[in-house]
């Protein structure tokens, strides 16, 4: 997989932030060397998030995002706001842009208020540098730049890079859990929900975690797993398994092998597996006419038997016992309102950056709402929860 081929999810993301006309669209052409955004006078050139996939030295892969002034009017004008609000919430790194002869403005003082609150490192980017008689001493937060004259673009840049270094800290899927020469069983179904002639993005994604450490990568079909358990010298370190065959694959796994599934590898990995551990508690108490949201980060054409809005629910009902509505939502279109819900069960959020999937989860957690994801869930309600997150040190 090469730098260009990172997928979103595993990118800094970097939100350019200011009034309209303040430059935004202007340096951000700069910094990423393409006409990327459209630039113009005319104020709110730029009416939706624009982004831009690139390498930013010394971090690596990140997503620059070019958001809609945060002073736009009228309905259309709220909608743009809202859109850039939305990208607050999966932005790691926050430049305000803001015009040097103008000053900071009310909604740039919003807009600060929001990058402390929730927790954003940010950078201020005094825009049209070239147009003062003297450039000021910068502080610690703040540089002076021009995008018309490339004034310190590569500093800027510099000073994002060092902003998003802690972002940029590479994680571990699995390899903290193996060691070099340990051989690990991947489990992967081949059926109608399997992408033609690829791997989903968690099958690649540990795939390479397991070489990363010197031990091997068996991928085997749910079919051929016994045969393949039983032609090893040795049992594998551990079985990891696509979760829609989880009950199947623990029935053929002896209970002395480990066995967890991608899915839970993901909820740890996007950092919320605790939480999904303990918000699946509350599928055993769903009554007769509870609503559950099935989210995923992404979208796909649904198959005649997915996962999400057939398999799941299926399994709920069959599970409870109890006749809940299924609620779903795909890609950016999760609700902020969740009081209607009696629990959120999302997906791994493999295309989502770790910061998207935690801000909803602390939407959840903010309302009451228990919060679990697909694998944690499907494991509870097939009953091996337990053994499936042992190889995770966790207690249930």
């Amino acid at each position: 997989m090469g730098m260009n081929d990172t997928p979103s999810g595993e990118r800094v993301h970097i939100g350019f932030f200011g009034r309209r006309n303040a430059g935004k669209s202007s340096l951000v052409n700069a910094v990423t060397g393409q006409d990327l955004a459209v630039v113009s006078d005319t104020r709110g050139t730029t009416t939706d998030p624009v982004r831009k996939a690139m390498e930013l030295l010394p971090m690596g892969p990140v997503l620059i995002i070019d958001t809609p002034g945060f002073d736009d009017e009228g309905t259309l004008g709220e909608l743009r706001v809202r859109k850039t609000r939305q990208i607050l919430n999966k932005t790691d790194v926050a430049v305000l842009v803001a015009d040097v002869q103008e000053g900071l403005k009310t909604c740039d003082q919003e807009l600060l208020e929001l990058f402390r609150a929730k927790g954003i490192p940010y950078l201020i980017a005094w825009n049209k540098s070239d147009l003062l008689k003297e450039i000021p001493e910068a502080g610690e937060q703040e540089i002076y730049v021009s995008a018309q004259e490339q004034f310190q673009i590569w500093e800027l840049k510099e000073k994002i890079a060092r902003l998003g270094q802690d972002f940029a800290e590479q994680k571990v899927l699995v390899r903290d859990l193996l060691k070099p020469g340990d051989v690990v069983v991947l489990v992967i179904p081949i059926d109608t929900a399997a992408p033609k002639g690829r791997l989903i993005l968690p099958q690649q994604q540990v795939i390479r975690d397991v070489l990363e450490e010197g031990a091997s990568a068996l991928c085997v079909r749910n079919t051929e797993l016994t045969e393949t358990l039983q032609a090893l010298k040795e049992p594998p370190a551990l079985v990891i398994t696509d979760s829609q065959v989880f009950k199947e694959v623990d029935a053929k796994v002896p209970e002395h092998i480990l066995l967890t599934s991608f899915s839970i590898l993901m909820a740890r990995y996007k950092g919320f597996l605790e939480e999904a551990v303990h918000g699946v508690e509350a599928v055993a108490k769903l009554q007769d006419g509870d609503r559950v949201l099935i989210a995923e980060g992404c979208t796909h054409h649904r198959q005649c038997d997915d996962i999400g809005s057939v398999k799941i629910p299926r399994w709920l009902r069959n599970y409870t016992g109890r006749e809940v509505e299924i609620v779903t939502c795909s890609g950016t279109e999760f609700p902020e309102d969740l009081s209607p819900y009696a629990m959120v069960i999302h997906c791994g959020g493999c295309m989502l950056n770790e910061r998207e999937v935690r801000y909803r989860m602390k939407c959840a957690q903010d309302q009451g709402v228990p919060f679990t994801n697909y694998g944690i869930a499907i494991a509870e309600m097939q009953g091996i929860l337990r053994r499936s997150i042992k190889v995770l040190n966790k207690e249930i």
